[in-house]
């Protein structure tokens, strides 16, 4: 009887303290719960330090708004296009040599067209639209040339016929380095007219950026 009095005693002792080592370690999880370790998840030089964290997020924040402005200037550098018309001038030649047009009547350009000179230069390396529309008296020859730095890209020609007033058309796509330019021509002997209605035309826009 004794020994099974000191088993007993010995069993509720040992259930007491495994309850108590239980509630103990539930109030640490507990604990560990409502007080969690927040580690810094960067990489910072001190990894337990805020003030650093905070610095470097900081830094990534600077170096994404740069990358989000050299995106949108790349954008605006693709944007590229324009279009032109000889305009009200009447007849243009014929000359003794073969001068560059200057289409004077811009309806757009985002800026590489130069009326002036009649010049386009490419401002980025891509792939290139251009086109061109003469009119003239057909009377009397027509020679255009579209040149790409003093090399001829294609040419329209109108030989002269029966009195009748007629449009000549060409255009090609090719690739251009930044610096490029293109330009038209008219032949040496030849002549163009335009009016108010813009029958001589030349436009250009990027494809693409290489």
């Amino acid at each position: 009887m004794k020994t099974l009095m000191v088993v007993l005693g010995l069993s509720l002792i040992t259930l007491c303290v495994a309850e108590v080592l239980h509630l103990d370690q539930k109030a640490k999880d507990t604990k560990s719960i409502q007080s969690p370790s927040v580690a810094c998840a960067c990489h910072c030089e001190i990894p337990n330090s805020d003030g650093n964290c905070l610095k470097a997020l900081k830094e990534l924040e600077d170096k994404q708004i740069i990358t989000d402005k050299d995106l949108r200037s790349h954008i605006q550098g693709n944007k590229v296009a324009f279009g032109a018309a000889m305009g009200n001038v009447g007849n243009v030649g014929p000359y003794n040599q073969e001068i560059t047009l200057t289409y004077k009547t811009v309806l757009s350009n985002t800026g590489s067209y130069n009326p002036d000179t009649g010049i386009f230069t490419a401002p980025v390396k891509g792939m290139y639209y251009f086109s061109f529309s003469g009119h003239n008296l057909s009377s009397k020859p027509m020679g255009l040339r579209l040149m790409k730095n003093e090399e001829q890209i294609v040419t329209v020609y109108n030989h002269p016929s029966p009195i009748s007033y007629d449009t000549a058309t060409n255009g090609m796509t090719i690739p251009l380095n930044v610096g490029d330019q293109v330009y038209m021509r008219l032949r040496a002997g030849t002549w163009l007219v335009d009016s108010m209605n813009n029958h001589s035309t030349f436009i250009g826009f990027l494809l693409f950026p290489f």
